[in-house]
């Protein structure tokens, strides 16, 4: 069907993403990374309970005091799951965004005072970072513009 006004077929409907609205990974353990999340990294504790897609299994949500998408960082709770492996399907890490480099390597100096191994602060394409794992071996990393 073309536009009566111009004679022009529509432009095709595109699906619009807004960026993404959380990631979630599975744990052992949600004691040990809520301690982690919540308590190292003082994310909030957003929601928690059964995931409503596996009910019986332990499902948290951490993020900002809102539950705003985009800042949301959800863990499932599977001890009996094996260890994961890096490959295809895998994620590689996770990145949180501070505000500053002076921000960046004050995180750095208190996650290494609290005895979190953390890589060196890194200069690539622009963004500096700082790596480290969780509990579970899964890399973070933080990084400023």
């Amino acid at each position: 069907m073309t536009d009566p006004s111009t004679g022009a077929a529509p432009a095709p409907r595109r699906m619009q993403l807004r960026g993404i609205h959380h990631v979630t990974m599975i744990c052992a353990d949600l004691q040990r990374t809520r301690a982690f999340y919540r308590d190292l990294l003082g994310l909030g504790v957003v929601r928690e309970g059964d995931n409503d897609d596996d009910p019986g299994a332990q499902h948290v949500w951490f993020g900002d005091a809102g539950g705003s998408p985009g800042t949301l960082v959800t863990f499932l709770e599977y001890p009996q799951m094996d260890e994961g492996r890096v490959g295809r399907g895998s994620t590689h890490h996770l990145a949180f965004h501070v505000s500053s480099r002076e921000e960046l390597d004050a995180w750095r100096e208190y996650l290494v005072g609290a005895g979190v191994p953390c890589s060196d602060a890194l200069e690539r394409s622009g963004l500096r970072s700082v790596y480290f794992r969780d509990p579970d071996g899964h890399l973070l990393e933080i990084a400023a513009a």
